[in-house]
């Protein structure tokens, strides 16, 4: 999936996951969040399941997007 494509699933992965985690967050933010999660979550299901097409990259995008959400819980907001 080129880059571009998980920067815009990215952005709707992370108001998906942003809600998901019961996260109050700003527009900037929310889209940072899923396109960080997008790139991290798409690359590594990419890698595994190449054989889904899109479905396996906004599924990585939303788990890379609750990924970073949960670091940025765990270890930013101390």
């Amino acid at each position: 999936m080129p880059v571009i494509a998980l920067i815009v699933i990215g952005a709707a992965a992370g108001f998906l996951a942003t809600r998901l985690m019961r996260i109050e967050a700003d527009i900037p933010t929310t889209m940072l969040i899923g396109i960080i999660g997008a790139l991290v979550g798409g690359f590594l299901l990419r890698a595994l399941l190449t054989m889904m097409g899109w479905l396996s990259g906004f599924v990585g995008a939303v788990l890379g997007a609750l990924l970073v959400i949960w670091i940025w819980q765990t270890y930013m907001r101390r």
